[in-house]
C-alpha cells in the first residue's frame, strides 16, 4: 500500500511532513530577509513564504504538471519588494535541494525533474515580475523628472512675476543699476520720494541723485561690493528731489551675480524716513509720557531728576513730592474704571494748575500716584504752604457722569536732599516718607527725615531677615509665670526671643513679622512648642499650669486661625483647657476675630483678652463675649484711679479671672490685689527664661 505522503497531488498529512515543510520554509525566510528591498518582519515573511512553499509543493505534486501556474507563483513573490537577482538565486539554492530531501517527494516519480522544472518556471516568474518592476520604475523616474523640470520653469516664471510685482508696488524705492551707476529700472515708489517719474530717472547716474556732499561715500561703498570686501551696504543718505528739497533716506545696495558668478548689476533700495523719523519722535514721546493724562512718566521723571539735580541752586536746592491719591480704589470700585480715569485727567490738570508758576514737573508715576519736582527759587512757597494748596485744589469738585467726586492726597516730601543723591535713592527716600504719612491716616503730609529713615530701613531689614533668623534657629520660645497674688502659680505665657546681639522681645518680633506676613506660620509654630512644652511639664513634674499664648490683631482675625489651634494640640497632645488663647482687647469690633473667639472656646480652649484698658465699652464686651481671662494692659499697672475697682469688680462678675501685665514692684502688687485682681505678671514675678530654668517657679 502506498504512503499518502509521497502520493503526488496531496499535502503532508503527518505532523512529521508538516514540519519538515515548516523548516524548509523557514531557512528560505531567513536568508530571504537580507535580499527582499522592501523591509518585512520576520513574522510576516515567514508567513507569505510558507504560504508560496505550499502552493510550489502543490503544483509539484499536480499531474499532471502545469508550469505555468509556478510562473504566475513566481511573479507573485516577485511583488513582495522587488526581489532581485541576488533573491533568485538564494531561493533555487535553498529550494531545488530542500524540495528533494522533503520526505514527500524522495519516492515521487521523476521528483527531479518536476523541481528542476519547476524552479525553472518559478524563476522565469520572478524574472518577469523583476523586469515589470525595473521598467515601472524608469518610467516613473522619467515622469517625475518631466515633471521637475516643468515645476522649475513654473516657479522661475511664478519668481520673476513676483519679484515684479513686489518690486512695482513696493512701497519703498527699488533700482536696477548697471556697474558703472547707471539706473536701468526703477519703480514708482522712488519716483514719489524723488519727485519724478521712474521714466524720467531711467538712464540717470545714481550718485546724480543723491546729494553732491554724500556721492563720494556712495561710490566708495560700491567699489567694496565689486572688490567682494563687503555683501551689502547701508547707508544713510540725503536724496534731491526735484522741488529742491532734502529728503532722508535710507539707502542699501547689494551685488547681483550671473550665472558664472560675475558682477552683473547693482539692486538699490530707498526707504523714505522722513515719516519714521516723525514716527520714531512720536513712540519716544509716548515711551516717555502716560498716555492717559499726558505727563511725563516715572522713566522720564527719573531722567528729568537727574538733569535737575545737577543744575539746581546750591541755596535753594529742589523739592521732590510723592503723592497718592486717597479712596481712589473707592472710587473705581463703586463708579467703575471709566470714573477713575477721568478723575486721574482731572488731578493731573489741577496739579499742573497748582505748579503752574514754578519750574517744576508733574509726572504720573503708576495707579494714582504722581510725582511733582520744584526746582526751588527764592520766591518758591514753603512744603507746607504747597501742599496745602494741592489739597485744596484737590478737594474742588468735578462731576463725573452726574457724581460730584473730591480727593484728597497723602504726600511723602523730600525737601532740599543733597544734590549728588542718586535719583533712585531719592524717589525711595519720597516714597518711604509717603508711606508714614499713610499710616493710620489720610490727607496727611510727611516729611523726609534721615534720622527716621536709619531707623525704618533697620528695622525693615530685620523684618526681612526675620525668616532666615528662624530656620536657623536664632528665634526661640521664652516663658514668663503668671502668679497669683494670693501665691501660687497660675499659668506660663509663652514668648518669643530672638537671640542675637541686641536681643528682641516677644512684642518687637510680633511687630516685625507682621510687615511680611511671617507672623502667620511663627504664631503656628508657637503654639507646637508652647503646647509640646506644657505637656512634658506635666509629665515630668506633675505641673498642670496652663500656657498662655498673645495672639496679635492680624493673627485673631486669621480665618484658618482654629485650623492652626486644632493642629497644634493634635501635634503635642496638650488637652484643649491647659492651653490659654489671648487676643487683644481692640478687636472685639472685628467680627472674624469674635468668631474665632467663640469657636475656640466652644473647643475648650481658655480665652483671654490682653491690652484690656478698662474703660466701659471693655467691661461691656466681656460681658458680651466668651472670656475667661482678662489681661489688663501694662500702660496702666500705675494707674491707680478710684474707679478702677468697681469696674474689675464687674469683669470678676461677668466670669472673667483679672491678670495685671508688667508688675514691676511690690507695691504695684499690693494695690492691684487690693482693687481686685487675681494675678499678675512681670518682672516682679520673674523675667522671662528659658524653659529649663522654669522648673524653679513650680516649686
Amino acid at each position: 500500500m502506498a504512503d499518502p505522503e509521497r502520493t503526488p497531488g496531496r499535502a503532508p498529512s503527518t505532523p512529521d511532513a508538516v514540519r519538515d515543510r515548516e523548516l524548509l520554509a523557514r531557512k528560505w525566510a531567513y536568508l530571504m530577509s537580507g535580499r527582499i528591498v522592501v523591509a518585512h518582519t520576520q513574522e510576516r515573511l515567514d508567513a507569505e513564504l510558507r504560504a508560496r512553499l505550499d502552493a510550489i509543493c502543490e503544483e509539484l505534486h499536480r499531474e499532471p504538471p502545469e508550469p505555468e501556474r509556478l510562473v504566475r507563483l513566481g511573479e507573485e513573490l516577485g511583488s513582495l519588494g522587488y526581489v532581485g537577482e541576488d533573491a533568485l538565486r538564494c531561493t533555487s539554492d535553498v529550494l531545488g535541494p530542500g524540495l528533494l530531501a522533503l520526505p514527500e517527494f524522495r519516492s515521487a516519480e521523476r521528483a527531479a525533474e518536476r523541481v528542476v522544472v519547476g524552479l525553472g518556471a518559478l524563476a522565469s516568474g520572478l524574472l518577469a515580475a523583476n523586469r515589470r518592476a525595473v521598467f515601472e520604475q524608469q518610467e516613473s523616474m522619467q515622469l517625475t523628472l518631466l515633471k521637475a523640470v516643468r515645476d522649475a520653469k513654473w516657479r522661475l516664471r511664478e519668481s520673476e512675476a513676483r519679484f515684479d510685482e513686489v518690486v512695482t508696488s513696493s512701497t519703498s524705492g527699488v533700482l536696477i543699476v548697471d556697474l558703472n551707476g547707471r539706473v536701468l529700472r526703477a519703480n514708482a515708489a522712488i519716483g514719489e520720494i524723488r519727485g519724478r517719474t521712474a521714466a524720467e530717472l531711467a538712464d540717470r547716474s545714481l550718485f546724480d541723485l543723491v546729494h553732491p556732499d554724500s556721492a563720494p561715500a556712495l561710490r566708495e561703498a560700491m567699489a567694496r561690493l565689486l572688490d567682494g570686501g563687503q555683501e551689502r551696504v547701508r547707508q544713510s543718505q540725503r536724496l534731491l528731489r526735484r522741488d529742491g528739497d532734502v529728503a532722508r533716506i535710507s539707502l542699501t545696495t547689494s551685488l547681483l551675480r550671473d550665472a558664472d558668478d560675475r558682477p552683473a548689476h547693482f539692486v538699490t533700495v530707498v526707504e523714505d524716513g522722513t515719516e519714521l523719523m516723525l514716527l520714531q519722535g512720536e513712540l519716544h514721546r509716548q515711551a516717555l509720557h502716560d498716555v492717559l493724562t499726558g505727563l511725563p512718566n516715572r522713566q522720564y521723571f527719573g531722567t528729568h531728576l537727574e538733569t535737575a539735580l545737577r543744575r539746581a541752586d546750591p541755596e535753594h536746592g529742589v523739592t521732590l513730592f510723592h503723592l497718592d491719591l486717597d479712596a481712589f480704589r473707592m472710587v473705581c470700585n463703586s463708579l467703575g474704571a471709566r470714573a477713575g480715569e477721568r478723575l486721574l485727567v482731572h488731578v493731573a490738570q489741577r496739579l499742573r494748575g497748582v505748579l503752574a508758576r514754578e519750574r517744576a514737573m508733574v509726572a504720573r508715576f503708576e495707579g494714582d500716584e504722581f510725582g511733582i519736582l520744584v526746582e526751588n527759587t527764592a520766591t518758591t512757597p514753603d512744603v507746607a504752604r504747597t501742599v496745602a494748596a494741592i489739597n485744596a485744589e484737590l478737594a474742588e469738585p468735578v462731576f463725573v457722569d452726574g457724581h460730584g467726586l473730591a480727593v484728597s492726597a497723602s504726600i511723602g516730601v523730600v525737601r532740599r536732599p543733597a544734590l549728588d543723591l542718586p535719583p533712585e535713592e531719592l524717589l525711595r527716600a519720597a516714597d518711604q516718607a509717603l508711606r508714614r504719612a499713610q499710616a493710620g491716616r489720610r490727607g496727611q503730609w510727611e516729611l523726609f527725615h534721615p534720622e527716621q529713615d536709619e531707623a525704618d530701613r533697620r528695622a525693615q531689614a530685620l523684618a526681612v531677615g526675620m525668616p532666615g533668623a528662624w530656620e536657623h534657629g536664632e528665634i526661640g520660645v521664652r516663658y514668663r509665670p503668671v502668679v497669683r497674688f494670693g501665691g501660687g502659680l497660675a499659668g506660663v505665657a509663652a514668648l518669643l526671643h530672638w537671640d542675637r546681639e541686641e536681643p528682641l522681645g516677644h512684642d518687637e518680633c510680633v511687630a516685625l513679622a507682621e510687615q511680611t506676613g511671617l507672623v502667620l506660620p511663627l504664631g503656628e509654630w508657637l503654639l507646637r512648642v508652647a503646647g509640646g512644652q506644657a505637656r512634658w511639664w506635666r509629665g515630668r513634674g506633675g505641673v498642670d499650669a496652663p500656657v498662655a499664648v498673645d495672639l496679635s490683631a492680624v493673627q485673631s482675625g486669621d480665618a484658618d486661625l482654629v485650623s492652626r489651634v486644632v493642629r497644634a494640640l493634635d501635634d503635642t497632645g496638650l488637652r484643649p483647657d491647659r492651653l490659654e488663647v489671648g487676643m487683644p482687647a481692640a478687636v472685639r469690633s472685628v467680627a472674624e476675630a469674635v468668631d474665632n473667639l467663640a469657636v475656640l472656646a466652644d473647643m475648650g480652649v481658655r480665652t483671654a483678652l490682653h491690652d484690656f484698658g478698662l474703660g466701659p465699652d471693655d467691661v461691656a464686651a466681656v460681658e458680651g463675649l466668651p472670656v475667661r481671662v482678662v489681661r489688663v494692659a501694662r500702660r496702666l499697672v500705675d494707674h491707680r484711679a478710684p474707679y478702677v475697682e468697681p469696674l474689675l469688680a464687674a469683669v470678676r462678675a461677668a466670669g472673667a479671672t483679672i491678670v495685671v501685665d508688667g508688675v514691676r514692684t511690690a507695691a504695684q502688687a499690693d494695690w492691684w490685689r487690693a482693687a481686685g485682681a487675681d494675678a499678675g505678671r512681670g518682672d516682679f514675678f520673674g523675667a522671662a527664661c528659658p524653659p529649663a530654668d522654669v522648673a524653679a517657679f513650680f516649686g
